[in-house]
C-alpha cells in the first residue's frame, strides 16, 4: 500500500510539474508576442492622452472645482491626476519592458543567424516562386558566367558567395543586412527608454512610500517649519531619483526641495544648500521676460565647500549628480502698502479710505464698521503685467474679458456688465500695464474670494479705467469691475459720486437741479405739469438705481444681491410698463437717470474742490462709464477693495532639482531608435540568386524586405543587362 501511495504521489507531482511547465511556456509565449506588446503600447498611449488632457499634479481642490466631488473622487481613485506615477501605469510600463525584452531575446538570434546565412540550399522551385525572377542565356561556360555575374554584383555593393561544381554553378549575393539590426535596435530602444523612464520617474519615491514607511505630507499641514516636519515625510539625500522644486528668496537659503503630489507633498533633502544672492530679470519692450538668471552660492553639506555660480534658463548647474535648473521666478515676500476703499453699502466719503501694510504670503485681520471681521491675505504681487490692449471695432480685449461698446443696447446695458472670461480672436497689442496685487478677503466663516487689482488704470474705450478683478476659486477666470479714473488718475471722483448716490438728501438736490436745468435749456418748452412728471420720473429712476426704493429692496431680497442698479430699473420696466411701450420708456428713463447722475457728479466735484465739468464728449464718456460701474458695484462680492499704494519688491527663484540615473539610458535608447528606424526604412535587405540551368541558360531571382521604386529599377536594370549580354 505504501508503494501505491508513493506512486500516486509521484504521478500527482509529475502532472503538476507538467501543468507548471505548460503555464510557464504559455506565459513566455504571451509576454514575447508582438500582439501583447502592441496592446500595452496602446494602453500607454491612451493613458498618455489622458495625462495630456487633464492637468497633472494640481491640488485636489482644483479638480473638485473642475469636475465636481463625485468625478474628482473617481478620477483620483483611478490615478488620472497623476497618470505617469500611478501604480497601474508603472506596472504596464514594467510589463512592456519584459514583453519587448523577451521578444528581442527570442527573435534576435534568429535574425542574426539569418543575416549570416547565404541561403544556398534554396532550390530552383523556390527561386521561381519569387515574384522577381527571369531566365537569360549566356554564351560563356557556366563557371565563367558565374564569375562574371559575381564580379558585377561585387561592384554593385553586394557581398557574394559562389558555388561552382563540374556541371553547374550558383551565385548568392546579399546586402542591407543592417535592416535586421534595425529591428533589433528599434526594439531594444523601447526597452532602454522605458527602463530610463521607470528609473527617472517616481518609482523609487513610490517604493519608499509603499515599503519604506514614508508618507505624503497632507496639504492641510503644509506651512510647518522644515525642522518640525516628521522624518516619515522626508526623503534622504541618497534618494537615487527625484524631480523636485526649491523656492529661494533673495538673501535666503534652502537645502530641501518639495515633491508635489495631488494630496500634498513630500520633502526631499539635498546634499547641498542653495543660497540666492541676487536674481536678475530682463524684459523686452513689451514687458515680456527676455532673460532671468540667478546668482547662487552652493554649499556642500558634507565637505563645507562653497561654489559661486550663475544659473540661467536652459543652462543648469550640475553638482554631485544633481542638476539645478532655473525653472521660474516668483515673489519672495514683497512688502506692500495697500489703500482700502469701501465699495458697497453706506459709505461716508472718499476720506473713509485707510492704509494696510503687509507682506506677500502673510495676512492681517480687519474689522468693518458694522463689526464684521475679515482676514486680508496677501497672495501675490506682480511688478509687470503684459496684457493685450488691442482696440478693434470699438471693443478692447483685456485678459480675455469682453468690453462692451459705449452705445450697447439696453439688454446689454442691464445684463452684461461684469463680462466673462471668453477669449476673442481680435488683434493683439501687448503692453506692460504695470504692477498688480492679488489678495484674498476671508470672512469669519472661512469663505474667501480672490481679488486681482492693477495699480494703474488701463486705457480702455478711449479712457482710463481701473480694473478690479474677482473670482470665486483658482479654477475660474477673473471677472472685472471697471471704474473710470478721474483726471488725476484716481478713484476719488467715482467714490465721492458713489457716496452721494447713497445719500437721500444728495439725490433730492440732484433731482431739483435736474429739473431746473431742463427749465433753463434754450428751446425747451414744457408745462409745469410736464416738468413735475419729469421730476417724478427722475425721483423714481434714481431711487430704483440707488436701491433705496421698496421695489429695489424687495427685488434684492428675492435675487440675493445688493439692491439697485440697472437690474432694478429693468425689472421695474418689465413689471410696470406694457411690452409695446417698454423700449420707449427705457430710453426716457436712461436719459433722465444720466441727467440726475450728472448733477450728482457736479456736487461730487464741488466737494473735491474741482470746477464744474464741461458738457463735452469726454465728460459724457466718463458719466456713462461711472453709471455702469455704479450698477456693477452691486455685484461686487466684497464691501472693500484695495489698491496698491506702494511696494518694496523682493524676488525669489524657483529651481528644479533632478537626479536622473536613467537619463543616459534614455539618450542611448533614443540613439538606438534613430539608428534602428533609419536602418529599417533606408537600408532594406536584398538578396540575389543566380543558378545555372544547363545549355547556357541561367535563372536570376531577387528578393527584398521592402519593395521600393529603387528595387524595381535595379531589378529591371539587371534583366535588361543580362538579356543583352552585358
Amino acid at each position: 500500500m505504501g508503494f501505491i501511495f508513493l506512486d500516486e504521489g509521484m504521478s500527482t507531482f509529475t502532472a503538476d510539474t507538467g501543468v507548471f511547465k505548460k503555464f510557464n511556456r504559455g506565459s513566455v509565449e504571451l509576454l514575447s508576442s508582438m500582439r501583447f506588446a502592441i496592446t500595452l503600447l496602446t494602453i500607454i498611449s491612451i493613458a498618455s492622452m489622458i495625462g495630456t488632457v487633464i492637468k497633472q499634479g494640481e491640488p485636489y481642490a482644483n479638480y473638485v472645482n473642475q469636475f465636481g466631488p463625485f468625478w474628482a473622487e473617481l478620477f483620483n481613485g483611478l490615478g488620472l491626476f497623476a497618470v505617469y506615477t500611478a501604480w497601474w501605469f508603472l506596472l504596464i510600463l514594467a510589463f512592456l519592458v519584459l514583453s519587448v525584452s523577451f521578444c528581442v531575446t527570442r527573435n534576435a538570434p534568429k535574425m542574426l543567424a539569418d543575416v549570416r546565412s547565404w541561403k544556398e540550399h534554396v532550390h530552383e522551385g523556390g527561386l521561381r516562386a519569387l515574384h522577381h525572377n527571369f531566365e537569360y542565356a549566356s554564351k560563356l561556360e557556366h563557371s565563367a558566367a558565374a564569375s562574371a555575374v559575381a564580379e558585377r554584383l561585387v561592384k554593385d555593393g553586394y557581398s557574394v558567395k559562389t558555388l561552382i561544381a563540374d556541371d553547374h554553378s550558383k551565385v548568392m549575393a546579399k546586402k542591407g543586412a543592417a535592416s535586421k539590426w534595425g529591428y533589433i535596435f528599434a526594439h531594444s530602444a523601447i526597452v532602454f527608454i522605458c527602463l530610463g523612464g521607470l528609473l527617472d520617474g517616481d518609482l523609487f519615491t513610490r517604493a519608499q512610500i509603499w515599503f519604506g514607511g514614508k508618507s505624503i505630507l497632507p496639504a492641510s499641514t503644509q506651512g510647518m517649519l522644515i525642522s518640525d516636519i516628521p522624518s516619515k515625510h522626508k526623503l534622504s539625500a541618497d534618494n537615487p531619483s527625484y524631480r523636485a522644486n526649491i523656492f529661494v528668496p533673495e538673501g535666503g537659503t534652502s537645502s530641501t526641495a518639495l515633491l508635489n503630489a495631488t494630496s500634498g507633498s513630500i520633502i526631499q533633502e539635498l546634499p547641498f544648500s542653495v543660497a540666492l544672492k541676487k536674481f536678475h530679470v530682463e524684459y523686452y519692450s513689451t514687458g515680456m521676460p527676455k532673460l532671468f538668471m540667478s546668482e547662487v552660492l552652493i554649499k556642500d553639506l558634507d565637505t563645507g565647500k562653497e561654489i559661486e555660480a550663475q544659473i540661467k534658463v536652459n543652462e543648469p548647474l550640475i553638482h554631485r549628480g544633481v542638476a539645478i535648473y532655473q525653472s521660474s521666478f516668483e515673489d519672495g515676500g514683497s512688502k506692500l502698502k495697500l489703500r482700502g476703499y469701501p465699495i458697497q453699502g453706506s459709505i461716508n466719503s472718499v476720506k473713509s479710505s485707510f492704509i494696510v501694510n503687509g507682506e506677500v504670503g502673510q495676512s492681517t485681520a480687519l474689522k468693518s464698521s458694522n463689526g464684521t471681521s475679515y482676514s486680508l491675505e496677501f497672495v501675490g504681487f506682480r511688478p509687470t503685467n503684459v496684457e493685450n490692449i488691442a482696440n478693434a471695432s470699438g471693443e478692447t480685449d483685456v485678459r480675455g474679458v469682453a468690453i462692451q461698446k459705449a452705445d450697447a443696447g439696453l439688454a446689454q446695458a442691464f445684463n452684461n456688465r461684469l463680462g466673462s472670461g471668453a477669449k476673442t480672436s481680435k488683434a493683439t497689442d501687448l503692453k506692460n500695464v504695470g504692477p498688480s496685487v492679488q489678495y484674498k478677503l476671508r470672512d469669519a466663516s472661512g469663505q474667501a474670494r480672490e481679488f486681482s487689482n492693477y495699480m494703474q488704470p488701463l486705457f480702455l474705450d478711449g479712457m482710463p479705467k481701473f480694473l478690479l478683478g474677482v473670482r470665486e476659486s483658482a479654477a475660474e477666470e477673473f471677472k472685472y469691475l471697471r471704474i473710470p479714473a478721474d483726471d488725476n488718475l484716481s478713484l476719488n471722483e467715482w467714490l465721492t459720486l458713489r457716496t452721494l448716490l447713497q445719500d437721500q438728501g444728495a439725490r433730492q438736490r440732484a433731482v431739483q437741479r435736474f429739473g431746473q436745468s431742463l427749465s433753463q435749456q434754450s428751446g425747451f418748452v414744457a408745462s409745469p405739469q410736464a416738468i413735475a412728471q419729469l421730476k417724478e420720473s427722475a425721483i423714481r429712476s434714481i431711487e430704483l438705481f440707488s436701491g433705496a426704493s421698496d421695489f429695489a429692496i424687495k427685488l434684492a431680497e428675492e435675487s440675493g444681491t445688493s439692491p439697485g442698479g440697472f437690474v432694478a430699473l429693468g425689472s421695474f420696466i418689465d413689471r410696470a410698463v406694457p411690452e409695446a411701450e417698454r423700449e420707449k420708456a427705457a430710453e426716457v428713463i436712461l436719459k433722465v437717470l444720466n441727467g440726475v447722475i450728472w448733477e450728482l457728479w457736479q456736487e461730487a466735484r464741488a466737494q473735491l474742490k474741482l470746477p464744474t465739468a464741461k458738457q463735452d464728449e469726454n465728460s459724457q464718456r466718463f458719466i456713462q462709464a461711472a453709471t455702469s460701474a455704479l450698477s456693477d458695484a452691486n455685484f461686487y462680492p466684497a464691501p472693500l477693495t484695495f489698491q496698491l499704494d506702494s511696494f518694496e519688491e523682493v524676488k525669489a527663484s524657483v529651481f528644479q532639482v533632478t537626479r536622473s540615473p536613467g537619463k543616459n539610458m534614455v539618450y542611448f535608447g533614443s540613439l538606438l531608435l534613430v539608428l534602428g528606424i533609419f536602418a529599417m526604412f533606408y537600408l532594406p535587405e536584398r538578396r540575389i540568386w543566380v543558378k545555372s540551368l544547363g545549355n547556357g541558360k541561367n535563372l536570376f531571382a531577387m528578393s527584398t524586405s521592402r519593395k521600393t521604386l529603387d528595387f524595381e529599377k535595379e531589378f529591371n536594370k539587371y534583366q535588361e543587362d543580362l538579356n543583352h549580354g552585358n
